[in-house]
């Protein structure tokens, strides 16, 4: 795992040794992903520079150093990630008669695409990785992004000049770098609470999409396309689904699943596990421990607030599994100092709280190991998220109630005051919900109001639901699978919900916040449940081995049964949080409110003071918990302090 960054100077203007010494300084602004070695190499016929920081996983030695020319000495490679079959593929290169110079995962990767072309070697690739490969007779840069967007990769031209990196903190470093913030991608941030790609927050710069290759040539993307189509293999999938007994489709997922973390477990630098207790990282730990022939280490963390923690059922799994076990209890001060950073490491704006205790349990774990294991992905193949079942629910119950009534019953729970909620709040049992009723209620109301499937879920997973609103002199645009794109692959609503978290949540908010907090100590992360081989096999399981009898995700729960009792499992989701709400209220509030400052906001003219300022005095109210919306401004805000205004960060 590393980082990398380059760029092309298309006009030539200027010298190899300033060419050299900006590459450098690149790949120092993410020295975080790659501690160990760097390395710049130039294309000067191409005007192309690669900078490159090393995390040293496979071959520690000089052999597995970049970026790296082919043998041949056609192409050359800079590539940040793992290949898991490296060996496999090396055996099929020797075969018709390379020799390799070292054991790097980097080499066999070069090599295959020297000899056999990035068209033929992709499919073949097991693994996850962010590549910038060249080939010297034709000029032409080749950047590729793994299957499930696992690692990063930005590019973009600003400027005459083409950039491209692992993160665009390290565009910065060039002379020619001019950022402006897109407040297309403001909005879009607002609604979700991450920059979906392709966009990024800058205007010029773009993500790469999962699974996308783009080839670049004198400075133009001439070529751009999916080399593999999640959404087709689903659709695909669905039509011809998996028949197999209960015992011999357990048996297949089994096996798939223990080769997958069998291959995430080489490594010539020790490793270990993340362990919340929950189905899905309880269930790699198992794998892992059973694949170990020692302890393997495990980590996690918890808190004082009894709601947000899961240490005890994480420490009771590790007990019975037998593994070497450490756990960081965060105390608010802990998670103070951590916020001011989150800037620094997530170089776009991202409002999932939860990277706090992300990056706290990285940096717990890479004080013993340098790649940690995790359990991420599971809710999304096997739908998991309690949300599937609130919107499906929703949809049903809506449909109860007569068309010509729906949208007056809509209207009547969005716009009844809130006093009215809070004097009815106490007669209800809590079983319907510990949040104020008020936001429950006006929740409700535009759920009822969004009327198809798409919407209806949008409102559960998005943030903001009116950006325009808050976002000064721009227009929303959303992808069109949020209108119904996906309806004739995907009828189910629930395999059509799993299927948006997938081509959205889990690449730009689950994996971002995993790459970011992880990197950003310098610990490596795997995935065993986004093997793309994994997958394949759940996009064709019938319904009734994702839930049945009440039993969410209950293919994977049969799986870890086998090694750990049901008793040490069984208990509601929680979800990876910290108590934001009350610490708004408390701790945080003085930093709140200093970004929230409505003077700032309007001078700035990017986002409306006006409903910021409206929200913020509900939330402090007790009225309606809005702490997902305000750490969506609170978090943008903070990013451009950072970024934009060069105003660096302090303690809270």
């Amino acid at each position: 795992m590393c980082g990398l960054a380059g760029f092309i100077d298309v006009k030539q203007r200027l010298a190899a040794d300033e060419r050299a010494r900006i590459a450098r300084a690149m790949g120092m602004a993410i020295e975080h992903r790659g501690p160990d070695d760097w390395g710049v190499h130039q294309e000067p016929e191409a005007g192309l520079v690669l900078s490159f920081r090393r995390l040293a996983i496979i071959d520690l030695s000089s052999t597995g150093q970049q970026p790296m020319i082919s043998a041949s000495g056609r192409s050359v490679i800079a590539y940040n990630g793992e290949i898991y079959n490296a060996a496999e593929i090396a055996k099929e290169l020797e075969g018709v008669g390379h020799r390799f110079r070292g054991h790097s995962d980097t080499e066999v990767l070069l090599e295959a695409f020297d000899r056999w072309g990035v068209e033929e070697t992709m499919p073949r690739l097991v693994g996850m990785f962010a590549i910038a490969f060249y080939r010297r007779e034709s000029r032409r840069l080749t950047l590729i992004r793994d299957r499930l967007g696992k690692k990063p990769l930005y590019f973009g031209k600003v400027r005459g000049t083409v950039f491209f990196g692992s993160q665009p903190k390290s565009f910065f470093a060039h002379p020619s770098w001019s950022p402006e913030i897109d407040r297309k991608s403001v909005a879009a941030f607002m609604r979700w609470g991450y920059v979906p790609a392709p966009r990024s927050i800058y205007r010029g710069v773009e993500s790469l999409r999962p699974a996308e290759r783009i080839d670049i040539v004198a400075g133009d993307v001439v070529h751009r396309s999916q080399y593999w189509n999640i959404r087709h293999i689903a659709a695909r999938a669905q039509r011809s689904p998996n028949r197999l007994s209960d015992v011999e489709v357990k048996a297949r997922f089994e096996a798939l699943l223990e080769e997958a973390v069998k291959v995430r477990m080489v490594s010539d630098v020790p490793l270990g596990a993340f362990l919340s207790g929950g189905i899905d990282s309880s269930t790699i730990a198992a794998l892992m421990q059973k694949n170990a022939s020692r302890p393997i280490k495990t980590f996690s963390i918890g808190f004082d607030e009894a709601e947000y923690d899961e240490s005890k059922h994480a420490a009771a799994v590790a007990r019975h599994l037998g593994t070497e076990h450490q756990e960081l209890v965060v105390r608010p001060e802990d998670a103070l100092n951590a916020i001011p950073l989150m800037p620094d490491y997530f170089d776009e704006p991202f409002a999932d709280a939860s990277q706090v205790p992300t990056y706290l349990l990285s940096k717990l774990a890479r004080q013993d190991v340098t790649v940690a294991l995790s359990g991420d992905g599971g809710d999304e193949l096997l739908a998991g998220y309690p949300r599937y079942r609130i919107a499906n629910e929703t949809l049903a119950n809506t449909r109860r109630i007569p068309k010509a009534l729906r949208a007056v019953a809509a209207a009547m729970l969005q716009n009844t005051p809130n006093a009215v909620w809070q004097c009815l709040q106490p007669i209800l049992p809590r079983r319907h919900g510990i949040s104020p009723l008020a936001g429950r209620a006006k929740r409700l109301g535009r759920l009822m109001a969004a009327g198809a499937e798409e919407r209806v879920f949008q409102n559960i997973v998005g943030q903001w639901p009116d950006p325009e609103r808050l976002v000064r002199d721009t227009l929303y645009e959303e992808d069109s699978i949020w209108a119904g794109a996906l309806a004739d692959e995907l009828p189910d609503p629930i395999r059509r919900f799993q299927m948006l978290d997938t081509l959205t949540y889990l690449p730009d908010d689950i994996l971002v916040k995993v790459d970011r907090s992880s990197m950003g100590v310098a610990l490596e992360t795997r995935v065993p449940l986004l093997d793309h081989r994994v997958v394949e096999f759940t996009l064709g399981l019938p319904a009734e081995l994702l839930e049945r009898s009440g039993e969410t995700k209950w293919l994977l729960r049969q799986v870890l049964y086998e090694h750990v009792p049901k008793a040490l499992l069984d208990r509601p989701k929680t979800g990876f949080m910290m108590p934001i709400d009350q610490w708004l209220r408390g701790p945080l509030r003085d930093w709140a409110e200093d970004l929230l400052d409505e003077k700032h906001m309007a001078v700035d003219g990017i986002l409306d003071p006006t409903p910021i300022r409206e929200t913020w005095a509900q939330h402090l109210s007790g009225q309606i918990n809005w702490q997902y919306r305000l750490w969506c401004v609170l978090m943008f805000q903070a990013w451009k302090r950072r970024w934009m205004e060069g105003i660096p960060y302090g303690a809270i």
